[in-house]
Protein backbone atom coordinates (compact mmCIF):
# COMPACT_ATOMS: atom_id res chain seq x y z
CA UNK A 1 0.00 0.00 0.00
CA UNK A 2 1.68 3.62 -0.70
CA UNK A 3 0.85 4.71 2.30
CA UNK A 4 2.15 8.18 3.75
CA UNK A 5 1.46 10.44 7.09
CA UNK A 6 0.30 13.86 6.07
CA UNK A 7 -1.85 15.85 8.70
CA UNK A 8 -3.24 19.05 7.41
CA UNK A 9 -2.24 22.47 8.80
CA UNK A 10 -5.20 24.37 11.62
CA UNK A 11 -4.58 27.77 12.72
CA UNK A 12 -4.48 28.28 16.55
CA UNK A 13 -8.48 28.89 16.67
CA UNK A 14 -9.17 25.58 15.17
CA UNK A 15 -10.08 25.87 11.82
CA UNK A 16 -8.34 24.41 8.69
CA UNK A 17 -5.90 26.76 6.62
CA UNK A 18 -3.89 26.16 4.39
CA UNK A 19 -1.46 28.48 2.11
CA UNK A 20 -2.60 27.36 -1.63
CA UNK A 21 1.20 27.78 -2.48
CA UNK A 22 2.51 25.62 0.21
CA UNK A 23 -0.31 23.34 -0.72
CA UNK A 24 0.50 22.85 -4.05
CA UNK A 25 4.32 22.16 -2.99
CA UNK A 26 3.19 19.81 -0.43
CA UNK A 27 0.93 17.37 -3.34
CA UNK A 28 3.99 18.25 -5.32
CA UNK A 29 6.70 16.62 -2.89
CA UNK A 30 4.27 13.20 -2.84
CA UNK A 31 4.01 13.35 -6.74
CA UNK A 32 6.22 10.69 -8.33
CA UNK A 33 4.79 7.90 -5.60
CA UNK A 34 1.01 9.15 -6.68
CA UNK A 35 2.11 8.64 -10.20
CA UNK A 36 4.12 5.09 -10.43
CA UNK A 37 1.64 3.52 -7.46
CA UNK A 38 -0.04 0.40 -8.89
CA UNK A 39 -2.68 -0.76 -10.14
CA UNK A 40 -3.44 2.77 -11.09
CA UNK A 41 -2.51 6.29 -9.65
CA UNK A 42 -3.49 6.84 -5.92
CA UNK A 43 -2.18 7.19 -2.41
CA UNK A 44 -3.04 6.57 0.96
CA UNK A 45 -2.69 9.56 3.59
CA UNK A 46 -2.56 8.78 7.15
CA UNK A 47 -3.88 11.40 9.85
CA UNK A 48 -4.98 13.89 7.61
CA UNK A 49 -7.57 15.89 9.44
CA UNK A 50 -6.41 17.74 12.61
CA UNK A 51 -7.62 16.21 16.10
CA UNK A 52 -9.98 19.27 16.61
CA UNK A 53 -11.37 18.79 12.81
CA UNK A 54 -11.74 15.13 13.44
CA UNK A 55 -13.71 15.50 16.36
CA UNK A 56 -15.84 17.84 14.84
CA UNK A 57 -16.39 15.90 11.75
CA UNK A 58 -17.35 12.51 13.91
CA UNK A 59 -19.90 14.96 15.69
CA UNK A 60 -21.26 15.85 12.60
CA UNK A 61 -22.21 13.00 11.50
CA UNK A 62 -25.78 12.97 11.12
CA UNK A 63 -27.29 9.37 12.80
CA UNK A 64 -30.71 10.21 11.95
CA UNK A 65 -31.91 10.05 7.89
CA UNK A 66 -32.08 13.73 6.49
CA UNK A 67 -34.49 14.60 3.79
CA UNK A 68 -31.85 14.88 1.05
CA UNK A 69 -30.43 11.40 2.02
CA UNK A 70 -30.14 8.62 -1.14
CA UNK A 71 -30.07 5.18 0.21
CA UNK A 72 -28.78 2.17 -2.24
CA UNK A 73 -31.01 -1.33 -2.27
CA UNK A 74 -29.33 -2.53 -5.36
CA UNK A 75 -27.21 -5.53 -4.32
CA UNK A 76 -24.06 -5.59 -6.16
CA UNK A 77 -23.95 -1.76 -7.80
CA UNK A 78 -24.35 -0.45 -3.92
CA UNK A 79 -26.38 -2.38 -0.87
CA UNK A 80 -27.13 -1.11 2.36
CA UNK A 81 -25.00 2.41 1.52
CA UNK A 82 -26.28 5.95 2.64
CA UNK A 83 -25.65 9.13 0.85
CA UNK A 84 -25.81 12.33 2.82
CA UNK A 85 -25.71 15.98 1.45
CA UNK A 86 -23.70 18.08 3.62
CA UNK A 87 -26.24 21.37 2.85
CA UNK A 88 -28.40 19.16 5.15
CA UNK A 89 -25.90 19.40 8.09
CA UNK A 90 -24.43 21.03 10.57
CA UNK A 91 -22.11 24.03 10.40
CA UNK A 92 -19.23 22.26 11.17
CA UNK A 93 -19.56 20.09 8.05
CA UNK A 94 -20.87 22.43 5.86
CA UNK A 95 -17.20 24.27 6.61
CA UNK A 96 -15.21 20.90 6.43
CA UNK A 97 -16.90 20.56 3.36
CA UNK A 98 -16.09 23.77 1.85
CA UNK A 99 -12.55 23.50 3.20
CA UNK A 100 -11.90 20.16 0.98
CA UNK A 101 -13.12 22.25 -1.65
CA UNK A 102 -11.50 25.20 -1.19
CA UNK A 103 -8.19 26.55 -3.83
CA UNK A 104 -5.97 25.07 -1.12
CA UNK A 105 -7.17 21.50 -1.60
CA UNK A 106 -7.08 21.75 -5.28
CA UNK A 107 -4.10 22.86 -5.56
CA UNK A 108 -2.46 20.32 -3.59
CA UNK A 109 -4.60 17.59 -5.58
CA UNK A 110 -3.09 19.62 -8.29
CA UNK A 111 0.28 19.37 -7.49
CA UNK A 112 -0.25 15.59 -6.12
CA UNK A 113 -1.59 14.63 -9.59
CA UNK A 114 -0.11 16.86 -12.12
CA UNK A 115 -3.90 17.41 -13.41
CA UNK A 116 -4.50 20.83 -13.80
CA UNK A 117 -7.75 22.94 -13.41
CA UNK A 118 -9.63 21.05 -11.48
CA UNK A 119 -12.94 22.07 -10.66
CA UNK A 120 -14.80 20.77 -7.10
CA UNK A 121 -18.58 19.88 -6.97
CA UNK A 122 -20.43 22.15 -5.58
CA UNK A 123 -23.70 20.02 -5.91
CA UNK A 124 -22.10 17.03 -4.55
CA UNK A 125 -23.20 14.63 -7.16
CA UNK A 126 -22.86 11.27 -5.76
CA UNK A 127 -20.75 12.70 -3.07
CA UNK A 128 -20.69 13.74 1.00
CA UNK A 129 -20.84 11.87 3.62
CA UNK A 130 -21.19 7.66 3.19
CA UNK A 131 -22.66 5.29 5.38
CA UNK A 132 -22.74 1.46 4.46
CA UNK A 133 -24.41 -0.96 7.48
CA UNK A 134 -23.86 -4.62 8.35
CA UNK A 135 -24.14 -6.91 5.08
CA UNK A 136 -23.81 -3.79 2.76
CA UNK A 137 -21.19 -3.63 0.03
CA UNK A 138 -19.92 -1.76 -3.36
CA UNK A 139 -19.09 -3.94 -6.31
CA UNK A 140 -15.86 -3.36 -8.46
CA UNK A 141 -16.27 -0.87 -10.62
CA UNK A 142 -15.04 2.07 -12.71
CA UNK A 143 -16.71 5.42 -11.90
CA UNK A 144 -19.05 7.62 -14.04
CA UNK A 145 -17.15 9.68 -16.40
CA UNK A 146 -18.62 12.56 -17.42
CA UNK A 147 -20.98 14.99 -14.68
CA UNK A 148 -24.33 15.44 -16.76
CA UNK A 149 -25.14 18.49 -14.85
CA UNK A 150 -21.84 20.45 -14.92
CA UNK A 151 -20.94 18.65 -18.27
CA UNK A 152 -17.45 18.13 -16.49
CA UNK A 153 -15.10 15.20 -16.87
CA UNK A 154 -14.46 13.27 -13.54
CA UNK A 155 -10.54 12.94 -12.69
CA UNK A 156 -10.38 12.40 -8.87
CA UNK A 157 -11.55 10.57 -6.32
CA UNK A 158 -10.46 12.07 -2.24
CA UNK A 159 -12.36 9.41 0.41
CA UNK A 160 -11.07 10.08 4.39
CA UNK A 161 -12.41 7.63 6.29
CA UNK A 162 -14.50 7.89 9.28
CA UNK A 163 -14.60 4.47 11.95
CA UNK A 164 -13.10 4.87 14.98
CA UNK A 165 -11.60 0.90 15.99
CA UNK A 166 -12.17 -0.40 13.25
CA UNK A 167 -11.69 -4.58 13.21
CA UNK A 168 -10.36 -5.86 9.62
CA UNK A 169 -12.47 -8.82 10.27
CA UNK A 170 -15.33 -6.86 9.50
CA UNK A 171 -14.11 -6.13 6.12
CA UNK A 172 -15.00 -3.02 4.29
CA UNK A 173 -11.50 -3.13 2.88
CA UNK A 174 -11.62 -0.65 -0.21
CA UNK A 175 -9.75 -3.22 -3.19
CA UNK A 176 -7.83 -1.82 -5.80
CA UNK A 177 -8.10 -3.85 -8.84
CA UNK A 178 -5.69 -3.70 -12.15
CA UNK A 179 -7.11 -2.92 -15.63
CA UNK A 180 -7.90 -6.51 -16.49
CA UNK A 181 -9.89 -7.23 -13.32
CA UNK A 182 -7.58 -10.35 -12.39
CA UNK A 183 -5.76 -9.62 -9.49
CA UNK A 184 -6.62 -6.98 -6.33
CA UNK A 185 -3.52 -4.93 -5.81
CA UNK A 186 -4.19 -3.20 -2.87
CA UNK A 187 -6.55 -3.36 0.11
CA UNK A 188 -7.20 0.21 2.06
CA UNK A 189 -8.74 -0.70 4.92
CA UNK A 190 -11.11 2.15 6.35
CA UNK A 191 -9.85 3.35 9.41
CA UNK A 192 -10.07 6.54 11.54
CA UNK A 193 -8.69 9.76 9.43
CA UNK A 194 -7.09 7.80 6.78
CA UNK A 195 -7.18 9.61 3.23
CA UNK A 196 -7.26 7.53 -0.64
CA UNK A 197 -6.72 9.86 -3.45
CA UNK A 198 -6.98 8.34 -6.87
CA UNK A 199 -7.53 9.04 -10.56
CA UNK A 200 -10.67 8.17 -12.29
CA UNK A 201 -10.18 6.57 -15.47
CA UNK A 202 -12.02 4.36 -17.89
CA UNK A 203 -10.38 1.34 -16.01
CA UNK A 204 -9.41 2.46 -12.32
CA UNK A 205 -11.37 -0.42 -11.40
CA UNK A 206 -12.10 -0.12 -7.38
CA UNK A 207 -14.69 -1.41 -4.77
CA UNK A 208 -15.50 -3.03 -1.76
CA UNK A 209 -17.63 -5.78 -3.20
CA UNK A 210 -17.78 -8.37 0.29
CA UNK A 211 -20.61 -7.81 3.03
CA UNK A 212 -19.80 -6.07 5.77
CA UNK A 213 -19.44 -8.05 8.97
CA UNK A 214 -19.77 -5.70 11.52
CA UNK A 215 -22.27 -6.08 14.76
CA UNK A 216 -25.46 -4.10 13.43
CA UNK A 217 -24.87 -0.70 14.99
CA UNK A 218 -21.38 -0.47 13.39
CA UNK A 219 -21.34 1.60 10.25
CA UNK A 220 -18.71 1.62 7.83
CA UNK A 221 -18.49 6.19 7.34
CA UNK A 222 -16.55 8.36 5.28
CA UNK A 223 -15.89 11.48 3.41
CA UNK A 224 -16.57 11.62 -0.61
CA UNK A 225 -15.90 14.19 -2.68
CA UNK A 226 -14.72 13.90 -6.49
CA UNK A 227 -12.95 16.90 -8.57
CA UNK A 228 -13.24 17.40 -12.53
CA UNK A 229 -11.68 19.38 -15.24
CA UNK A 230 -13.23 20.72 -18.13
CA UNK A 231 -13.32 20.79 -21.75
CA UNK A 232 -15.34 22.40 -24.93
CA UNK A 233 -15.39 18.75 -26.47
CA UNK A 234 -15.60 16.48 -23.42
CA UNK A 235 -18.57 14.15 -24.97
CA UNK A 236 -15.86 13.50 -28.16
CA UNK A 237 -13.09 12.75 -25.96
CA UNK A 238 -14.78 11.03 -23.60
CA UNK A 239 -17.44 8.18 -23.48
CA UNK A 240 -20.49 9.08 -21.60
CA UNK A 241 -21.31 6.06 -20.03
CA UNK A 242 -21.99 5.28 -16.27
CA UNK A 243 -20.30 3.33 -13.42
CA UNK A 244 -19.33 0.08 -15.19
CA UNK A 245 -19.84 -2.84 -12.52
CA UNK A 246 -17.36 -5.77 -12.83
CA UNK A 247 -17.36 -9.28 -10.68
CA UNK A 248 -14.14 -10.60 -9.65
CA UNK A 249 -12.77 -13.86 -10.54
CA UNK A 250 -13.66 -15.40 -7.55
CA UNK A 251 -17.04 -14.58 -7.47
CA UNK A 252 -20.21 -16.33 -7.76
CA UNK A 253 -21.69 -16.40 -10.92
CA UNK A 254 -24.74 -14.97 -9.50
CA UNK A 255 -22.75 -11.58 -8.98
CA UNK A 256 -21.28 -12.75 -12.49
CA UNK A 257 -24.49 -11.91 -13.98
CA UNK A 258 -25.75 -9.14 -12.04
CA UNK A 259 -22.35 -7.43 -13.37
CA UNK A 260 -22.96 -8.36 -17.06
CA UNK A 261 -26.57 -6.67 -16.72
CA UNK A 262 -25.54 -3.91 -15.44
CA UNK A 263 -23.12 -3.20 -17.98
CA UNK A 264 -25.51 -3.69 -20.57
CA UNK A 265 -28.02 -1.88 -19.13
CA UNK A 266 -25.21 0.99 -20.30
CA UNK A 267 -24.26 -0.03 -23.63
CA UNK A 268 -28.12 0.06 -23.97
CA UNK A 269 -28.04 3.35 -23.08
CA UNK A 270 -25.58 4.36 -25.14
CA UNK A 271 -26.78 3.10 -28.62
CA UNK A 272 -30.58 3.34 -28.38
CA UNK A 273 -32.34 6.23 -28.99
CA UNK A 274 -33.63 7.94 -25.98
CA UNK A 275 -37.19 7.64 -26.29
CA UNK A 276 -36.55 3.63 -27.09
CA UNK A 277 -34.31 3.17 -24.51
CA UNK A 278 -36.72 4.40 -21.90
CA UNK A 279 -39.89 2.50 -23.33
CA UNK A 280 -37.75 -0.42 -23.33
CA UNK A 281 -36.16 -0.13 -19.52
CA UNK A 282 -40.19 0.82 -18.35
CA UNK A 283 -41.76 -2.28 -19.72
CA UNK A 284 -38.94 -4.57 -18.28
CA UNK A 285 -39.94 -2.76 -14.74
CA UNK A 286 -42.95 -3.94 -15.44
CA UNK A 287 -42.40 -7.51 -16.21
CA UNK A 288 -39.84 -7.35 -13.53
CA UNK A 289 -42.83 -6.26 -10.93
CA UNK A 290 -45.60 -8.63 -12.28
CA UNK A 291 -43.30 -11.67 -12.10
Amino acid sequence: MNRFDLTLPVSEDGELRMDPVEARATGAMLAQEYREAQPFSHIVLDGILPQPVLQQALTSFPLEPLKSDRVFDINYGGHHKRQILPYDCNRDAQALFAFLNSKAVLQFLEGLTGIEALIPDPYFEGGGFHEISKGGLLGVHADFRINGTLHLERRINLLIYLNPDWNEEWGGALELWDRKITTCHSKVFPILNRCVVFSTDADSFHGHPDPLNTLDHIKRRSIALYFYTSSRNVYKEVPSHSTMYYARPGDSAEVHAEARRFRLDEQLRDWLPPKLARLFFRIRRRLTASS
